[in-house]
């Protein structure tokens, strides 16, 4: 199997590691409801990476992806 070799390439494959984990603060003047929840629909609004991180803590283990996308286990 072919691989792709470049400068770096450890560097962004660890990358990950080295993002810290965020915490979600809702902003009530920002929700459409009286009651702002971090286990409804949410809208998150930054880096993918630091997004992602800071969602694991909430579905870490709850969430399965099959390799076929369009066949999601949950």
């Amino acid at each position: 199997m072919a691989q792709i070799q470049f400068k770096g390439k450890s560097f962004v494959q660890n990358h990950h590691l080295l993002v810290k984990y965020h915490e979600l603060i809702p902003e009530k003047d920002k929700s459409l409801t009286d009651k702002v929840s971090l286990h409804d629909n949410l809208i998150i609004h930054g880096d993918n990476l630091k997004s992602l991180k800071a969602l694991l803590p909430l579905y870490a283990g709850k969430i399965i992806r099959d390799l076929n996308v369009r066949n999601p286990l949950i």
